[in-house]
């Protein structure tokens, strides 16, 4: 059986500074898309030379790279997709996400490429968890909606033949897995071609054809309307339920995430994994985030969020260490507030100073880190708690 520090944390990667940020914080490698074909249009992405280079920087530090190819494709996708592969091949990565039958008989012709099978295959028994196995599958992303006991059969199916990955924490949607057609509708943008509206997340009413200036407010309680808002995933208490199951990998949602988010969770993690002893949702309530919830994987049904469809967070960003003694400003700072350290360096993480330099607000720009008594590294964040902290259901 693994222990904790023998499964790998697996974060997600919109950029190369994002990259740069989950290897720094602890992820033991990351997946990230490149310009085509990787479900989420609306990240950066990588160019080829780009992926070239943060494999290069990860395989440096004994960490992996995984490039997401998973889109639904149609026939006048392939000659893209082969050519895709075959350039993929060249770049050293260390696996291929992809979804769809055709594309893995794609990279099976044309590359030498380890194969992960993406969560959008939808993957919720051993049988099919085994015919991808057949089909050359090294490794399972499994379906968000299954049980513990559902995850457990499934490891137990495939033991020695693939690993299996799931994901533990992040954005959910209502769909299953994904398979959703709702933004196609309603905006002409495809979530099965990585451009989602996120049209689950709109607040709707009740419209009688014969009044159509008469809306009714659609509720399931008396907080609200949004009857299709998902709570986000967090499984961080539950780990090693997990890791006993025989799972292998855990996944952090957020290719469009921001660098505070991806350093903040992959860093919370990575604490997890390790064993440092903390109270790690506190810790999460402080970077953007819905209501957390533990999912299919620990409730029956999990609970949808009724009140808006707005993220919340305890801790603003204030700033990104680029040296000892500078930071790129990320928003206002006034003289006398107290600033805490996130930090990968157990030595200055979770400290605290005042800043005692004039008032800043120009974000984007490189300004002196004043008053801070530590040895800060690159990448370091300074954060701060928000004025007015919202009130968080916990799971």
């Amino acid at each position: 059986m693994k222990t904790k520090t023998q499964v790998e944390l697996l974060a997600p990667a919109g950029d190369v500074k994002r990259a740069i940020i989950a290897l720094d914080y602890g992820a033991d490698a990351i997946y990230l898309g490149g310009k085509d074909f990787s479900l989420r249009a609306h990240a950066a992405n990588f160019t080829d030379d780009e992926i070239r280079e943060i494999v290069q920087i990860a395989h440096s530090r004994g960490k992996k790279v995984y490039v997401t190819v998973n889109i639904i494709p149609r026939n006048n996708d392939f000659d893209q997709i082969i050519d895709y592969a075959k350039r993929l091949d060249t770049l050293k990565i260390d696996a291929v996400i992809v979804a769809d039958l055709g594309v893995i008989k794609v990279f099976r012709e044309h590359t030498s490429l380890a194969i992960h099978v993406s969560t959008q295959a939808n993957i919720t028994n051993k049988h099919t968890a085994l015919e991808f196995v057949r089909l050359g599958a090294t490794r399972l992303v499994l379906a968000r909606e299954l049980n513990i006991t559902e995850i457990k059969e499934i490891c137990d199916a495939v033991k020695g033949q693939a690993e299996i990955e799931v994901f533990v924490h992040g954005a959910m949607c209502v769909s299953y897995s994904g398979r959703c057609l709702l933004s196609n509708y309603m905006t002409n943008r495809s979530s099965n071609r990585g451009d989602c509206a996120h049209s689950c997340r709109y607040k709707y009413v009740l419209q009688e054809i014969k009044r159509p200036n008469e809306y009714w407010p659609i509720e399931e309680d008396e907080h609200g309307t949004y009857i299709m808002n998902s709570r986000d995933l967090c499984l961080i208490n539950r780990l090693q339920e997990l890791i006993d199951a025989g799972v292998a990998s855990f996944k952090i949602e957020g290719r469009v995430k921001s660098t505070y988010y991806v350093a903040g969770v992959t860093h919370a993690y990575r604490q997890a994994l390790d064993g440092i002893k903390r109270d790690y949702l506190t810790e999460l309530d402080k970077i953007s985030h819905r209501p957390y919830t533990t999912g299919f994987t620990f409730e029956k049904v999990p609970t949808q969020y009724y009140p808006a469809a707005r993220e919340e967070q305890t801790y603003e960003f204030i700033g990104l260490v680029t040296d000892s003694n500078t930071m790129l400003l990320k928003n206002k700072i006034n003289p006398g507030e107290t600033i805490e350290i996130l930090s990968p360096n157990l030595d200055v993480d979770g400290k605290t100073f005042v800043w005692q330099g004039a008032m800043q607000n120009q974000p984007e720009t490189s300004v002196e880190i004043c008053g801070c008594p530590y040895n800060l590294h690159t990448n370091d964040i300074l954060r701060r708690p928000k004025p007015q902290q919202p009130s968080s259901d916990q799971i």
